[in-house]
């Protein structure tokens, strides 16, 4: 699709800014927004951008005139989900007790991760540019949602008395590890190192849950060897299924 709006130098098309754009130009806005959403999803935010151009069915030079850097694109394509991660704090701080509302907290932002890589790395990612403000601000109401949640569960005496905000980067950078290393293929792997971190966090021995049953060897051998994780000489690294 050719577009036909001219292009002026620090104008709205430099900002991406929709409301002013032609119609053509406005929807080669929306295809890469929808094609950046898709490719981020499959292959992380470092995704070429040639080849969300190509999924959009826009020239690369046209991707650029509606996103003149990463910064941005990224902005447009997750600052609603960034939102949308913070309404789950919201949620879980409504929840009647603070630390059921802490739990389900940490098994529904790991499941986010799990369900897009693009978001994945977003999470584990800071944006200091003023191109990503809308995903930092979201993020800054996450971060202090997630933070009076923990003072929460804390008072419960369920939350122990050490844990750290910052114990959660620390926990989403090794889940999204798992997510990399399995390309989802062995979600038990996921939801047991999930229940594993819980436990980690409460206060103690009586608040531990049931595991979630290990993954089949077979299949955790087979994220391995994606991953580059297997054994050279062939002996096993798991036990047989």
């Amino acid at each position: 699709m050719v577009e036909t709006e001219a292009h002026v130098p620090g104008g709205p098309a430099d900002r991406g800014s929709a409301p002013s754009l032609r119609s053509d130009a406005a929807r080669n806005r929306a295809s890469i927004v929808a094609a950046a959403a898709a490719v981020f999803a499959e292959q992380g935010i470092e995704a070429p951008l040639t080849d969300v151009a190509r999924r959009a069915g826009v020239g690369i030079a046209t991707l650029y005139r509606r996103f003149p850097d990463r910064d941005r694109l990224i902005d447009a394509v997750f600052a609603g989900k960034m939102g949308d991660y913070a309404g789950v704090a919201d949620d879980a701080l409504a929840m009647a007790d603070p630390w059921t509302g802490f739990c389900w907290y940490v098994h529904t932002v790991c499941a986010m991760q799990s369900a897009d890589h693009g978001f994945m790395n977003v999470l584990s990612t800071r944006f200091p540019s003023e191109n990503a403000a809308a995903l930092e601000a979201q993020r800054v109401r996450a971060f202090r949602g997630f933070n009076r949640l923990v003072a929460l569960a804390k008072k419960t005496g369920r939350l122990r008395a050490d844990f750290s905000d910052r114990d959660l980067p620390m926990l989403l950078m090794a889940h999204a590890g798992i997510v990399e290393a399995t390309g989802n293929t062995v979600p038990e792997l996921s939801a047991r190192f999930v229940a594993y971190m819980i436990e980690a966090f409460s206060a103690g021995p009586d608040l531990r849950a049931a595991l979630p049953n290990p993954p089949r060897a077979s299949a955790l051998q087979a994220a391995m060897a994606r991953s580059g994780n297997c054994i050279s000489d062939g002996a096993p690294t798991a036990g047989p299924d």
